[in-house]
């Protein structure tokens, strides 16, 4: 069997989770099936440069690679996308090449109202089409939650017997504690004093800015760490710089990491951490949590998505709930009173370090045991086979 991955992220050219997703489970699918990925890297668009409205490219230049893919795929079994990015061409493919269409649901267009600030009212509305086209049309759907299979059914009217559950997973191998003061130092991050880690890009759904504002309710001999770049927009950059700012007036041991980090330093920094962070508004699984988790570092998280899924209450660290606004806008309802209980949850393992390791250790073995690349891609494959005999 020979299957047609289509991504927008592949090494190098990772900046979110469904990027790392992508790079471990092909290496993982290579030794089952044959596959062929392609990718944005592989294929560049077309100079849109007539249009004067830059978020119009930003549509344009998925839909013609996608269309370089196409006709770039030999002998295919079936196709395999990730995200709304490869979309079109997965539809396309399908049915020129009359093979099963398989999508993951990393996230969902309509769960994203913010992406209209990057990509216009236009832009969104054409990729919500897309999306809503192509789920409308998949012969097999793989949600990474429970919750996001809800979500896929609800939304987009699917049959759930066409959803399977396949979690996202975790190289335990790679992905362990690792220390080395030097790395922290290299950072600005002081080894001797307890820190808060968030990692992710600067977009509304990560909720950093709610984080941020959590800060000065935070124990003030703690430290806070973002690894935090690739803002989704110009203003949405300038909001996290303004907050910091304000932040930092206050009080010291703030971090602010910009620059992607390679993943053999972010792993120490993981490992070194007291807390890791995950104020995410929306959040189908958080591939980022089961890093920190791997790497024995215990998560205090939104109870949103597929969070919950991932972090065991009170064991593995905290889940904070979060009430949004409405089904349409996931920001939260009573910002104040998410922030607080968030700090909260983040300060009883800042103050109490024997709490922090023992959360920390049992996360490092639920991350080892429950979420492997190896099984992942072994459902994965199996799901194929069922979809190809039907």
């Amino acid at each position: 069997m020979k299957a047609a991955i289509l991504t927008n992220e592949y090494p190098p050219n990772i900046y979110g989770g469904a990027g790392i997703h992508v790079e471990y489970l092909t290496k993982e699918l290579k030794k089952l099936c044959e596959i062929s990925v392609h990718c944005f890297a592989d294929a560049p668009a077309r100079d849109f440069g007539e249009f004067e409205d830059i978020k119009f490219k930003k549509i344009l230049e998925p839909l013609d690679i996608n269309l370089q893919w196409i006709s770039a795929m030999r002998g295919i079994d079936i196709v395999h996308c990730h995200t709304w990015y490869s979309h079109f061409a997965g539809v396309l493919a399908s049915r020129l090449y009359q093979v099963p269409l398989v999508l993951t649901t990393h996230s969902l267009e309509p769960h994203r109202p913010w992406k209209s600030e990057q990509l216009g009212k236009g832009g969104y509305a054409m990729s919500c089409w897309i999306e809503r086209s192509a789920y409308r049309s998949a012969d097999g759907i793989i949600a990474v939650s429970k919750k996001m299979k809800r979500n896929v059914v609800d939304i987009y009217g699917v049959d759930e017997s066409k959803v399977r559950v396949i979690y996202n997973g975790i190289d335990p191998g790679f992905y362990h504690p690792i220390f080395n003061e030097a790395i922290l130092k290299k950072h600005g991050i002081n080894p001797q004093r307890p820190f808060v880690l968030f990692v992710g890009r600067i977009t509304r759904q990560k909720g950093i800015s709610q984080l941020i504002q959590a800060i000065p309710k935070l124990d003030k001999n703690a430290q806070i760490v973002l690894c935090a770049g690739a803002p989704d927009t110009p203003e949405l950059a300038e909001e996290c710089k303004n907050l910091i700012a304000k932040a930092r007036e206050n009080r010291d041991g703030i971090i602010w990491i910009q620059e992607m980090m390679h993943h053999s330093e972010l792993r120490v920094i993981y490992s070194h951490a007291t807390v890791f962070a995950t104020p995410s508004l929306y959040e189908p699984f958080g591939i980022i949590n089961l890093e920190a988790m791997a790497c024995g570092t215990p998560v205090v998280g939104s109870a949103v998505g597929g969070i919950p899924e991932i972090i065991v209450e009170g064991e593995t660290g905290f889940l904070v709930e979060l009430e949004h606004k409405s089904k349409t806008d996931f920001s939260p309802k009573d910002p104040e009173k998410f922030q607080s209980n968030f700090a909260e949850k983040l300060n009883m393992l800042l103050t109490n370090p024997s709490l922090a390791k023992k959360m920390g250790e049992d996360a490092r073995k639920r991350a080892e045991f429950e979420f492997s690349w190896k099984s992942i891609a072994k459902q994965t494959v199996d799901f194929y086979s069922f979809l190809s005999k039907k």
